[in-house]
């Protein structure tokens, strides 16, 4: 029995010292203190350690000031850094040192054109003929959100390209070879095209589509290569919400006419127009679910940021205050304060990696907060970009979604980490 209660006294005493040493100051900067941190070539960072540190090679600089140390990349390499006390090393931290990447940010209020690859089903129709009403089209299992990329072997690039081979062979009465893709995969129907009652006219029974436009904005481009991003969404047919799949694009200067202030349960709206010198600022090589990208045709200038800056990580965005760049009339970019609600360090690409709020007074009363046609404009938090707006919340329009830099950067074909640093970030 006495044994029992000096062993329930002794586990009593260690959970105490326990709980209490999570309080205590010097173990809870021990366990901030990351496992793998990763930099770019100048990029500091501040270590939460009053313990001495020491690289092991010149890939890192380390100045200590009032106990505190500060890691600087130096080169672009692995290097390790151990915190110890009189020699005797405590903690290590493995660092990987990136070359220097610096984009710049957008914010321009861009107008958007791009032609499916293929011609998009967006729709069903009644034809009425002889016999009775029919959809051939529907009869045949194409469903809408289909893509219908050959007839007969034929490829088809425009809606121009499917009415002679509907009315060849609605005149010999044959079925067309159709191919489809859905959902990433190819699929052949047969279509027998009908003649429509009190005309010569062969028809499909189907609505089809083969160009869209809207507006949007500018996030970054890469001053050397001229890669640029925009959106951060995928852009989806109106009709069908599904992504179009692009064969060719371009994006144009756009300006701001007027706002339809978003409200609780109904997000708002930038209306836009392409300028009138129709401008081709440049093309559009991908549509993903973090934006489009392609490559500019000269250098942009966003009157606000107009020189490289550095990106943050997602291991490196901090809850607290930020800006975003947009336009919310005319073609002039302004700067707006948001706060960073939450952010995710995310180990692989996903599109709701923050959750953002508009705190900026002036920007509230001009929009209500996050607009359709604001997706894509740049966040920037300590003079770095690392991110873009997103999503809005239907019920709070002040609130929203953005996603971090680095995944639009890779979308865009620009690498940021290796083969083995991936590995490395994803363990």
């Amino acid at each position: 029995m006495r044994k029992n209660i000096i062993k329930k006294c002794l586990g009593t005493i260690l959970l105490v010292l326990l709980f209490s040493a999570a309080f205590y100051p010097p173990l809870q900067q021990y366990m901030q203190v990351p496992g793998h941190l990763v930099l770019f070539e100048g990029q500091e960072y501040n270590v939460p350690l009053s313990m001495p540190a020491m690289a092991k090679d010149d890939a890192i600089a380390i100045t200590s000031e009032n106990g505190s140390s500060k890691l600087i990349g130096e080169k672009a390499s692995e290097s390790v850094v151990q915190f110890g006390i009189g020699g005797f090393p405590l903690k290590s931290m493995k660092v990987s040192v990136l070359p220097e990447l610096k984009i710049i940010p957008g914010g321009q209020s861009i107008g958007v054109r791009v032609q499916t690859d293929g011609v998009l089903v967006v729709g069903h129709h009644l034809v009425d003929t002889k016999e009775g009403t029919v959809s051939p089209g529907e009869k045949a299992g194409i469903e809408v959100g289909d893509t219908i990329t050959k007839m007969n072997g034929v490829k088809i690039e425009a809606m121009n390209d499917i009415n002679p081979i509907v009315q060849e062979y609605g005149e010999k009465n044959k079925p067309i070879k159709v191919e489809i893709k859905r959902n990433g995969e190819l699929f052949t129907k047969d279509l027998q095209p009908v003649k429509g009652k009190g005309d010569e006219t062969f028809r499909l029974g189907l609505y089809i589509r083969d160009s869209a436009a809207g507006v949007g904005t500018l996030t970054f481009y890469e001053p050397k290569s001229k890669k640029y991003g925009a959106l951060g969404h995928v852009i989806s047919d109106m009709d069908t919400r599904q992504p179009i799949e692009v064969n060719e694009g371009e994006i144009v200067s756009s300006k701001v006419t007027s706002i339809e202030k978003g409200l609780t349960g109904e997000p708002g709206e930038k209306l836009a127009r392409f300028s009138s010198d129709r401008k081709v600022l440049g093309d559009i090589q991908k549509n993903s679910s973090f934006g489009i990208f392609g490559t500019l045709n000269d250098e942009l200038s966003n009157g606000q940021i107009n020189k490289p800056m550095e990106i943050g990580l997602s291991h490196q965005v901090e809850e607290g205050p930020a800006e975003i760049l947009t336009v919310v009339s005319g073609d002039e970019v302004k700067r707006f304060d948001i706060e960073i609600v939450s952010s995710t360090e995310q180990k692989f690409p996903a599109t709701k990696g923050m959750v953002i709020k508009v705190t900026d007074p002036e920007l509230i009363e001009a929009t209500g907060g996050i607009v359709q046609g604001m997706s894509g404009s740049p966040i920037i938090q300590n003079d770095r970009i690392i991110g873009a707006v997103t999503h809005v919340f239907v019920n709070d329009p002040t609130s929203g979604y953005g996603c971090h830099i680095e995944w639009m950067l890779q979308e865009a074909g620009i690498e940021i980490y290796s083969d083995e640093e991936q590995e490395a970030k994803a363990s």
